[in-house]
């Protein structure tokens, strides 16, 4: 079995492909196409990230508010993951002692 070798594009590329999408001369499909880019992953990087610029500061790429959401959902269901999780063990652990102090 053959390990997927996936392309990697900087931030700058995306970034200057997102900034051609975002002007609306061309569709999503064309410009993939010009750039050599994997079809569906400018939709993608669309739907994942937003540009984000400071003024004196180069544009970064950052996770859009979507993406931002999602990853909180993900840590607050870890984290509530964990407190049921003690408080099971705290619920046995009471069922213990209780039975011995009969």
């Amino acid at each position: 079995m053959r390990d997927k070798k996936y392309r990697e594009y900087s931030e700058d590329f995306k970034i200057q492909a997102l900034e051609l999408l975002k002007r609306g001369d061309k569709s999503a499909m064309q410009i993939e196409r010009e750039l050599g880019i994997t079809p569906g992953m400018l939709v993608k990087w669309r739907d994942r990230y937003q540009i984000m610029e400071r003024a004196g500061e180069p544009a970064q790429i950052v996770p859009s508010d979507l993406e931002a959401a999602k990853a909180e959902i993900r840590r607050l269901q870890k984290e509530l993951s964990n407190a049921e999780e003690e408080r099971d063990i705290l619920k046995k652990a009471i069922n213990i002692f209780s039975r011995k102090s009969h």
